[in-house]
């Protein structure tokens, strides 16, 4: 029987990657990333594609934080981690817990 309990990156450690039955590709027709599962398109933002490319089963949430932090001025943690939360949440995204 399926948890029932929120699903959510409670620590750094967690290592988010796609689910198998998503992906995550460029659509030249839409000019921008989309993330695909069998059911739905989802037109992602700049921001939100950066995140997913980075969630690659290999990187800690504390990982990808500091190479956000990196490449951008301002990253709001919390709103990276409710991003990640969100698609977790989906099934979008899997994590091996640190």
């Amino acid at each position: 029987m399926p948890s029932t309990m929120p699903m959510r990156t409670d620590s750094d450690a967690d290592r988010p990657r796609l689910a198998p039955h998503v992906r995550l590709t460029f659509d030249q027709a839409r000019g921008g990333y989309v993330l695909l599962t069998p059911e739905t398109v989802t037109l992602l933002n700049d921001t939100g594609a950066a995140i997913l490319e980075l969630c690659d089963g290999e990187r800690t949430v504390g990982k990808i934080l500091t190479e956000l932090r990196d490449r951008y001025d301002l990253v709001a943690d919390d709103e990276v981690r409710l991003f990640l939360d969100d698609l977790l949440a989906k099934r979008r995204l899997e994590v091996s817990r640190g």
